[in-house]
């Protein structure tokens, strides 16, 4: 016979109970979303936009996994995850491991979990040169749990290389986070350049379906002109929210955290937080009856042209 208590005590141990919930339920997904998050310029919130808008639809009610793919392991770090001497994507991709058993649960969210990245996926593009279907890997695996899960988002590193072309792979649905400065488009040419390779060889169901504006500072030029250049361009894509340059987002991973947590009042936090119900809306099933919702959001302003803020 086992012991109540030592049944209780392991389920303490496994559940994870979430703190940090919406009023209003975010809108469930047809069917299950990949996304692959990515931009081969470092530094333009890639993993900052993953990990917010995942926390943000997992408070909203949603199941939601982040796929941590970039050896640096910010995806993992930001969300409180234990990743540097254990199995997780790495292991997952030399098919040492099932994905299964290498997702965790990220403590604070309801349903929230992650699969880590560690210190050996930097020799991940090397060992998979040799490998059969080598482009393929990680979609296999994310086949495997997908019906599990609401959205599935893929932290890229800054690279075009094969770990982002499994990502694209493995994806129904491209993510592509600009930064409002200068050089934020001049490598977007390559990023869509490879999209459409992968779109036509490997993976016919893959949509560029959103952009998002980061560090945006509404009070340069700079920032509004590159937005007024992404909205002139790709004005279905864009989800027009843009993300401020704000201490409070860079702040919450030193802390292990979301800024959803760390700082949920925060300009950032509400920002993410519109972008993620924006994505949610869009990804609705057509006949779903519309929910209003009221976050007491201030909304986020910046000049248009002609306009002044």
């Amino acid at each position: 016979m086992v012991d109540s208590r030592e049944t209780s005590d392991r389920e303490s141990e496994t559940k994870v109970v979430g703190v940090r919930r919406l009023k209003e339920a975010m809108a469930k997904p047809a069917s299950t979303r990949i996304f692959t998050v990515a931009n081969q310029k470092g530094g333009v919130g890639k993993t900052t936009t993953t990990v917010n808008i995942a926390a943000a639809l997992s408070m909203g009610g949603l199941r939601v996994l982040v796929v941590d793919l970039d050896p640096q392991g910010n995806a993992s770090t930001a969300l409180g995850v234990p990743h540097r001497d254990i199995e997780g994507i790495y292991d997952v991709l030399m098919g040492s491991a099932q994905i299964g058993s290498v997702i965790q649960k990220v403590a604070g969210f309801p349903a929230l979990d992650c699969v880590p990245s560690n210190s050996s996926l930097a020799n991940a593009e090397v060992n998979l040169v040799s490998m059969v279907a080598r482009e393929l890997r990680l979609k296999e695996a994310i086949d495997e749990i997908s019906p599990n899960y609401d959205y599935i988002f893929i932290d890229c590193p800054p690279s075009l290389g094969l770990l982002t072309i499994n990502a694209l792979a493995a994806a129904r649905e491209l993510l592509i986070p600009i930064q409002t400065e200068y050089y934020a488009l001049e490598g977007l040419s390559q990023l869509l350049e490879t999209y459409g390779v992968v779109k036509k060889r490997l993976n016919a169901n893959l949509d560029l379906s959103t952009i998002v504006l980061t560090m945006f500072d509404g009070r340069t030029r700079l920032s509004n002109d590159v937005a007024a250049n992404v909205r002139a361009h790709f004005p279905k894509e864009l989800i027009d929210i843009p993300i401020p340059r704000a201490v409070r987002v860079s702040e919450a991973p030193s802390y292990n955290q979301t800024v959803m947590t760390y700082d949920p009042l925060s300009p950032g936090a509400i920002a993410y937080m519109q972008v993620a119900r924006e994505i949610a809306e869009r990804g609705k099933p057509k006949n779903a009856l519309d929910v209003d919702f009221d976050s007491n959001v201030v909304n986020i302003n910046y000049k248009r042209d002609g306009e002044i803020a």
